[in-house]
């Protein structure tokens, strides 16, 4: 019996992995007169921008472009100007003007269809994203500051904000170690907001190397797919719907049973509604009944 299980075991086709999708390559033109190349994977409504850093490019971000689209993103890898055939006005391989690059990759996604635009900026890419989201704060829904986030803060941009580095990240050399300058930065910064430290010292996507990979993954993943917080008017219009319902289910009992326990009942219970949603209409951050 035990030989049974054991051939079967042997035999038992493995977890089909997930499927990989083919890249296609696309160009776009930035608001300064560059032209920027980009790979785009899948066709989802929420798209993710990522940004590569100095010692990278688009392609260094397949295994987690991957990830992504198989969670239900679109995704954009680009090259900066500068990398592969990416450049700014007039051919120019400057690094002057990266931030459009950022804002350009955004708005190629909105047109093919995105509803919302997060980006995720490793090392350099961060900065010059953290540059574009202050430059266009529209532009961008959510940022992912990877091993970066030491240069500004991001004040006018309102959307969520994840800052993410190992924390004995240095700048090559144990006295200069980047976090007290990212958190600097980040305490400056509009909320929400959230600082993840990983263990370890490697820095922004080289920690896709290390076995922080998967943690890493994880948190960008949970960040990128969290619900947006509502505000107080939009809490109170969803109570409001909800009292409406039971309201109108009380007011049937009271009409159509009124001798019974259960309608005698009914009465206390709308006069308590008619309470509530008089709270909810008068105060936008009433949140009396859950």
């Amino acid at each position: 019996m035990l030989c049974m299980f054991v051939l079967l075991a042997l035999i038992a086709p493995a977890e089909a992995a997930p499927p990989q999708v083919s890249p296609r390559a696309v160009t776009f033109a930035t608001q300064d007169g560059g032209i920027v190349y980009a790979n785009v994977y899948g066709g989802g409504e929420r798209g993710v921008v990522l940004a590569h850093g100095g010692q990278f490019n688009k392609e260094s971000w397949e295994p987690q472009a991957q990830i992504l689209v198989n969670a239900g993103f679109r995704v954009l890898a680009f090259d900066f100007r500068g990398y592969g055939e990416s450049r700014g006005p007039h051919d120019s391989k400057s690094d002057e003007g990266r931030r459009f690059d950022v804002l350009a990759a955004t708005a190629y996604l909105r047109t093919a269809g995105a509803k919302s635009v997060a980006v995720v900026g490793a090392s350099m890419g961060g900065d010059y994203a953290a540059e574009a989201a202050e430059a266009e704060p529209d532009a961008i829904d959510r940022i992912v500051l990877l091993g970066s986030g030491s240069e500004i803060p991001i004040v006018r941009m309102k959307g969520p904000k994840l800052y993410i580095l190992c924390r004995d990240d240095t700048e090559g050399d144990p006295k200069f170690p980047r976090l007290p300058g990212i958190r600097a930065q980040f305490e400056k910064s509009a909320g929400p907001k959230q600082l993840v430290l990983l263990d370890g010292s490697a820095h922004a996507q080289w920690i896709f190397s290390t076995a922080e990979s998967d943690h890493l993954m994880r948190e960008i993943l949970k960040f990128l797919s969290a619900q947006p917080e509502r505000g107080p008017g939009e809490s109170a219009r969803c109570l409001q719907g909800r009292i409406d319902v039971l309201r109108s289910g009380i007011r049937f009992v009271h009409g159509f049973l009124p001798e019974t326990p259960i309608g005698r009942l009914a009465f206390p219970g709308y006069a308590l509604l008619q309470r509530h949603c008089s709270a909810a209409a008068t105060n936008p951050a009433f949140t009396g009944f859950k």
